[in-house]
């Protein structure tokens, strides 16, 4: 991955640029940086052009709390972004809590947002239970190792969250008690998907199978505020394009594959 520079709002912004086609822009998870993305981010760039901004109060801000303003501020900057960076119409990618920026971008940017892949979204509704221990990093395989790295860095940015929320368990059903450690207050995205759905933005959901953060019920909750988008479902945990680059990018290139280009709007 090559680093370029590039100025929003007289700021100089470092954007990680890699691959040819299509523009893509990738939003990584709350907290995290592209560069923790980079071997996922080579797979994706096999057939696309991909950059990954990081995000000003998104990417890598120990300690910040997210909220709505920062989701609307970083949806907002993306647009920015954009203009900057000389582009026009992108596909949006975001991963996490980064599909929560996704969908607000989305929703405001219609002219510059042709198609959205949320993967492993964590939306505004039910947020999972966060309270379980992580494998050791020193056990397993290195694929093993990948995955329970990134659930520690899911835990931590999680953990940085710290308004009341309910949380749910792996099956979607409520848990039984109120913890205090993660929603952000105020994050409501519903009428950002309503949005969506009228634009009927192409879009896909991609979901992996042990996911211990995100439950299905979750991810069939947003196919169906999005029209019944098709749901993609591979292998792994909540950090799956880290742990397995390899799966990441064949699972891309299958999804962009069969999203249409064009925006229809009723």
């Amino acid at each position: 991955m090559s680093w370029s520079t590039v100025h929003v709002d007289a700021r100089a912004e470092v954007c990680g640029v890699l691959g040819r086609g299509a523009p893509v822009v990738f939003v990584p998870g709350y907290g995290l940086t592209p560069w923790i993305y980079r071997h996922a981010l080579a797979g994706l760039a096999r057939t696309v052009r991909v950059f990954a901004p990081a995000i000003p109060a998104f990417a890598a801000v120990p300690g910040k709390s997210l909220d709505e303003r920062t989701v609307a501020e970083g949806a907002a900057w993306l647009g920015r972004f954009l203009d900057a960076a000389g582009l026009g119409s992108v596909t949006l990618v975001g991963h996490s809590f980064g599909g929560a920026l996704a969908i607000r971008a989305a929703a405001v940017l219609p002219d510059r947002v042709a198609r959205l892949v949320l993967v492993n979204p964590v939306d505004g509704g039910p947020w999972p239970d966060v309270g379980g221990a992580v494998t050791p990093l020193g056990d397993g395989s290195p694929r093993e190792r990948g995955t329970a790295l990134e659930e520690a860095l899911v835990r931590r940015m999680l953990a940085s969250v710290d308004t009341p929320r309910r949380t749910v368990t792996t099956d979607g059903d409520p848990a039984p008690e109120l913890r205090t450690d993660s929603i952000p207050r105020g994050l409501d995205l519903d009428e950002s998907l309503d949005r969506l759905a009228q634009q009927r933005l192409p879009a896909a959901l991609v979901w992996s199978h042990d996911d211990q953060l995100v439950p299905r019920a979750s991810v069939e909750s947003l196919r169906a505020c999005l029209g019944g988008t098709s749901v993609f479902t591979v292998a792994g945990g909540h950090g799956w394009p880290i742990a397995d680059p390899e799966c990441f990018g064949h699972t891309m290139q299958t999804v962009l594959d069969r999203l249409p280009l064009e925006v229809v709007v009723s």
